[in-house]
């Protein structure tokens, strides 16, 4: 099942990819899981070479990057958290409250929808509840990932707050829950000089009766937040509830580095791990924490950690890239970078630096050129949409700017994106159309 309207719509807009252009070693690669990506006032004002190296960061948001068989063994984790170097966390981080159900939620079951549960049964009444826009009327939001009860309070989230409070409703009314990873190309955005990437999770619910026979109301039913065209044929990889948990936590790691909150993230990457021993993306995530805490040694310990698993790990090579710059050993960052080079000619972001490295000099033509190319990998990331608006304006085409301005607004993330962009088509629209 596809779930209709805007949350679909826009949970697509979410899985972006972009990349950036190699040299030394300058910005961080983060992983998140289904989605977290806050675009920043542009910050890449060093060129294509640097562009490169801006890939070499921070990955926190990939949260479904893992899951191999020679990922780390849980018992080896615990030696790669430094507890010590940190300040306590400002709130509380526990993995029981990720699907815990608040009061309200059991009274939205018990009360408003009791009725239509038993008319429809569990699976087909609590869906059309949740996702008719005549019913709960949820609203995507990518700002936060919000656990269960967080997302149905604020009834808005980004897609992995929404799969998890489904889940969590589910598991109330005695569904069977599956989560599978798809197997899709990871999407990217970014937040000043951090790079995120971001993976794709969707659920299976079923009933718990045995030996039943299955029909249309009791079949199992797969709950999925991009339209059916994006992921049909496409490979999937079941993963358990403990992964699910630890890209939650993985993204809340990521959301506390972008906002500055260091500590916060340590502690909610350790959960991160601790929870799924075996989930890559977070000792990535962790790598970032230690190396923007000024730990370089023990960022490049997790790192290794994580490259000795997964050899090929273009986020984490990218992220050891700059800790081994920081530490002045330029020759070991270069052959690292020469990797990556071969494993990504053109990185996340790529063309889009070189784009504005043109905006800055005043040549809209040639920003105007490469802000498509990057578009032409990831049709629908409104950072794109909206420096091509702006190209666009340079070159004195406003037709062409209230149009892609007008789409950087539909595929905006976050409410606050949303209304930026909103705010600057209605000023530009308030002149005359040529």
């Amino acid at each position: 099942m596809i779930l209709p309207g805007d949350i679909a719509d826009a949970c697509l807009r979410r899985e972006t990819a972009d990349r950036e252009h190699w040299a030394a070693p300058r910005s961080i690669r983060v992983d998140r899981a289904l989605d977290l990506a806050n675009s920043g006032e542009d910050t890449s004002s060093h060129g294509a070479n640097e562009t490169q190296m801006k890939k070499l960061g921070v990955l926190i948001f990939s949260a479904l990057l893992v899951g191999c068989a020679t990922a780390p063994a849980p018992e080896r984790a615990d030696r790669l958290l430094n507890d010590h170097l940190f300040a306590a966390p400002s709130q509380r981080i526990s993995a029981g409250d990720v699907f815990a159900l608040s009061d309200d939620m059991r009274a939205y079951l018990r009360g408003e929808i009791a009725d239509e549960l038993r008319a429809k049964g569990p699976q087909s009444g609590l869906i059309d509840a949740l996702y008719d826009k005549r019913q709960l009327k949820l609203d995507y939001d990518a700002e936060i990932t919000r656990n269960a009860a967080q997302t149905f309070a604020a009834r808005a989230g980004n897609c992995l707050s929404l799969a998890i409070m489904t889940a969590a409703f589910a598991k109330e009314v005695g569904l069977t829950v599956r989560y599978q990873r798809i197997l899709i190309d990871d999407a990217w955005s970014r937040s000043g000089d951090m790079y995120f990437s971001s993976s794709h999770v969707n659920l299976t619910l079923g009933t718990m009766q045995r030996g039943r026979i299955l029909d249309d109301s009791n079949a199992p039913m797969t709950i999925d937040f991009v339209p059916q065209d994006e992921i049909r044929g496409r490979r999937l990889r079941v993963i358990g509830e403990e992964t699910i948990v630890a890209m939650y936590m993985n993204n809340r790691a990521a959301e506390s580095l972008a906002r500055g909150q260091v500590d916060d993230a340590y502690w909610w990457a350790r959960e991160a791990i601790r929870q799924d021993p075996r989930f890559l993306t977070a000792y990535n995530t962790l790598g970032v924490i230690y190396r923007r805490h000024g730990n370089l040694k023990e960022s490049e310990q997790v790192l290794a950690h994580a490259l000795e698993a997964e050899p090929a790990n273009t986020d984490v090579l990218s992220n050891l890239a700059l800790v081994f710059h920081d530490e002045g050993r330029v020759a070991e960052s270069e052959l690292l970078t020469q990797k990556l080079q071969q494993l990504q000619p053109y990185p996340p972001f790529y063309f889009f630096n070189l784009g504005m490295s043109a905006m800055r000099e005043g040549d809209f033509k040639t920003a105007r050129d490469l802000f498509t190319k990057e578009l032409e990998r990831d049709a629908y990331y409104h950072e794109f949409h909206f420096w091509l608006a702006a190209a666009y304006v340079g070159l004195g085409d406003l037709k062409q700017a209230r149009e892609h301005l007008a789409i950087a607004a539909e595929n905006s993330a976050t409410r606050k994106e949303h209304d930026l962009y909103a705010a600057k088509l209605d000023r530009l629209s308030s002149h005359r159309t040529q």
